[in-house]
């Protein structure tokens, strides 16, 4: 009966490891996205009078 126990506890741990490691992963998305909207673009080859 114990065992039923600690895999229920087990279970639910790596349920919630597995949902944090998803919010991580949408997160770092995100910030990537912003940090590429926001980065300069590439520098122009023009002269400068």
């Amino acid at each position: 009966m114990g065992i039923w126990i600690e895999l229920g506890v087990f279970l639910l741990v790596f349920v919630f490891a597995a949902w944090q490691f998803h919010d991580l992963k949408k997160e770092k998305m995100k910030r990537l996205a912003r940090e590429r909207e926001q980065a300069p673009g590439p520098p122009s080859n023009k002269a400068l009078p």
